[in-house]
């Protein structure tokens, strides 16, 4: 329980500013934090950065780490995700964005050669990813079951308790952050939902009323029959990972 309780401790810290991408060894981790920190200096929406970090996760399911830099591959994938929820991002914003986010005291990029080479790079390696993929972007996320869940479980707690419970807010926080795991695409959205849902009850030490979590029947079942509680908490255990990983690249 401790190790769950940790986590939102995790959460509380601050989180790497500046974090030198280039210097530290390259890892999947790190090209999803990369396009996070892109996402969200180009104001992109949290469904259209999850999406392009399934895309990413999807793309090296099916390529070589080496033979591809990840972090062109990441800025590549947050440029179709923008496409993808008509959201788009304009390229020259996704270039200059992509490489001051690498090279921290670099200017913005003019009109030239080296631009024209970077515009050529990402747009190659937007064709690419969408012929790996099969001209198949779009991916069923788990926000919309997180949503409803949780709609279900406000109704079930008493409204003053459900109020000073930040479960959603936790819950969602959980299911971004779970995005930085490739674990993430090979899991159900229904059991991604309730277990970021289930992490949060147990940060906060929330019981749901008229459940006893002793009893064969869990508040999830009505939702996810399949989901037994060893499966649970292997995926609770794997979101926790990612807070792991964070913390290694802190120290």
């Amino acid at each position: 329980m401790k190790d769950v309780i940790d986590v939102m401790q995790a959460q509380r810290q601050q989180r790497v500013a500046n974090v030198d991408y280039l210097r530290n060894e390259r890892s999947h981790y790190l090209a999803v934090r990369f396009l996070f920190e892109c996402g969200l200096k180009l104001g992109a929406k949290p469904l259209t950065v999850a999406t392009a970090a399934v895309t990413y996760h999807r793309f090296f399911a099916e390529a070589s780490d080496e033979s591809y830099d990840c972090f062109l591959i990441a800025g590549a994938c947050l440029f179709l995700a923008g496409k993808a929820h008509d959201e788009p991002l304009k390229v020259r914003d996704v270039i200059n964005v992509t490489n001051r986010t690498l090279h921290r005291d670099s200017q913005p990029i003019e009109l030239n050669d080296d631009y024209w080479r970077m515009r050529d790079a990402l747009v190659q390696a937007e064709l690419l990813i969408m012929r790996m993929l099969k001209f198949s972007i779009l991916w069923l996320h788990p926000h919309k079951y997180m949503l409803h869940y949780l709609k279900t479980l406000e109704d079930w707690f008493d409204p003053e308790q459900w109020k000073k419970l930040p479960i959603s807010k936790a819950s969602a926080s959980f299911l971004q952050d779970f995005h930085h795991n490739p674990a993430i695409i090979g899991l159900k959205p229904q059991h991604v939902a309730i277990a970021c849902i289930s992490l949060a009850l147990q940060c906060y030490g929330a019981q749901v009323p008229l459940v006893d979590e002793g009893e064969s029947i869990l508040w999830y079942s009505p939702f996810a029959k399949d989901l037994e509680k060893d499966k649970l908490w292997s995926i609770m255990e794997k979101i926790m990972d990612v807070y792991n990983k964070e913390s290694e690249l802190i120290s």
